[in-house]
């Protein structure tokens, strides 16, 4: 196997083990965050009927916030604070999806606290 191949793998049963705990309800949903070398996403997933609720890429960004950085992931999760905050959510549980809670992903969550959304 290759070094690509394991990591994924691992990072497979990683996910799993997350969702075992952590599910989304339509009044606090389960914010999923998805990390690639291109940009990192983020969703507002409600579990219970199976849909997600709003969504936030980095592409979406003004056109000087586009940078796939730390600060660029930090601009995603504002983004989203404020789609979830329009839409009438103000709470979720945070899914790393796998992804340590280091980087990219702890700047997106804590954006999104910053934006408005307790998480």
């Amino acid at each position: 196997m290759t070094g690509s191949h394991t990591k994924n793998i691992g990072r497979f049963f990683r996910k799993n083990r997350v969702r075992a705990r952590v599910s989304g309800a339509p009044e606090c949903p389960r914010l999923s965050v998805f990390r690639s070398l291109r940009g990192i996403s983020a969703q507002a997933i409600d579990d219970v009927s199976g849909k997600t609720l709003c969504s936030a890429y980095l592409r979406e960004l003004p056109k000087g916030k586009k940078a796939n950085t730390v600060a660029g992931a930090r601009e995603v999760g504002k983004l989203l604070a404020k789609k979830c905050l329009d839409s009438g959510i103000q709470r979720a549980v945070f899914d790393r999806n796998g992804y340590r809670y280091h980087g990219r992903v702890k700047a997106l969550a804590e954006g999104a606290r910053e934006g408005g959304l307790t998480l």
